[in-house]
């Protein structure tokens, strides 16, 4: 039986910092949701358009600035079963709407996550955002992070928020709690790539692609820091990344380091909410962007989920404990 394929258009503007790259390795960075050898095949098939003209050698070329639209056919997405899941929409209109995703929900079916996901609950709920690639994602949650998230409803609002994305034109924040006693604010600017033996997981690489984190101290408390972090790039498991490099891995990220550390002298019932706390502590509590239709700017925030809650009340009542006992 033939699959059923769909036309789409992929659309991107090459970033200064691209200028001198081949044109594949550009492809490879502006849309990383395919692979370097199916991109090759859209360039050699005459798919990809320079600047309106077509560029068929995957050689050339970048001088920064080109725009870059690939109209291709691809596999239908509608194999993906719609899910009566619940949906916490904290904003909707005609083209886009935002979510307040949960813990433990996958936001794309993967290996391991054929269903459940944030897509099967949007197939569900919007039946026509089947025939926007990706069911309008633009950008994704880990299983276990919390908090916001916007999706596009249209092909043509999905197109605009991709390129705002890459533009940087989209600020994302989070509230979190790291491992050890932070003295001042700062950024992480270190490239990531996949690591190299562990390939589910992300790797400061010196390879890699640019990642920039930026982080403010909100509160100390024994052996652990709250933060509010705002990245500048969008990497997958970025923060938990950067974070673990400088040596302050976020609580409960036993992926990156993160394991239950309670402190010294710390109550039974204290030590008990560290080791509960089953995921990393990392809500994305701020979006603000420009609406992909209208370009007003529009803002949301999310309040903290119950869990990160009385996390944050077991870390204050443990210093009120023990605060007699700082020397800092």
């Amino acid at each position: 039986m033939a699959q059923n394929t769909k036309q789409m258009t992929l659309s991107a503007v090459v970033q200064p910092q691209q200028m001198g790259q081949r044109l594949d390795q550009t492809l490879a960075e502006l849309f990383p949701d395919y692979s370097r050898s199916r991109l090759k095949i859209w360039i050699e098939n005459n798919n990809v358009h320079v600047n309106g003209k077509v560029l068929n050698v995957p050689r050339s070329k970048m001088l920064g600035g080109e725009q870059i639209d690939i109209s291709v056919e691809v596999e239908d997405e509608t194999h993906y079963t719609p899910e009566n899941l619940p949906l916490n929409i904290v904003y909707e209109d005609d083209d886009i709407l935002v979510i307040n995703k949960p813990k433990d929900v996958v936001v794309h079916p993967g290996a391991g996550n054929p269903s459940g996901t944030v897509l099967n609950a949007l197939l569900y709920h919007y039946p026509q955002i089947a025939e926007v690639p990706r069911a309008g994602i633009v950008h994704r949650l880990d299983k276990d992070t919390t908090g916001l998230m916007v999706v596009a409803k249209t092909i043509p609002a999905q197109t605009q928020l991709v390129r705002d994305l890459q533009k940087r034109k989209i600020t994302r924040e989070y509230e979190a709690v790291a491992f050890g006693v932070m003295t001042k604010g700062g950024k992480v600017d270190q490239p990531m790539a996949r690591h190299p033996t562990k390939r589910t997981l992300m790797a400061v690489h010196p390879m890699g692609k640019p990642a920039i984190t930026h982080y403010r101290i909100m509160e100390h408390f024994r052996n652990y820091t709250r933060l509010r972090l705002r990245l500048e790039t969008g990497r997958t498991h970025q923060i938990r990344v950067h974070m673990a490099h400088i040596a302050h891995p976020l609580l409960g990220d036993q992926t990156y380091g993160g394991r239950p550390r309670p402190p010294k002298n710390a109550t039974e019932a204290f030590s008990a909410v560290l080791r509960d706390f089953q995921r990393q502590a990392l809500h994305a509590v701020m979006l603000r962007l420009e609406h992909p239709i209208t370009r007003q700017i529009m803002q949301w925030h999310a309040p903290l989920p119950d869990d990160f809650v009385a996390l944050i009340n077991a870390l204050k009542q443990d210093y009120q404990l023990h605060k007699d006992e700082l020397d800092y």
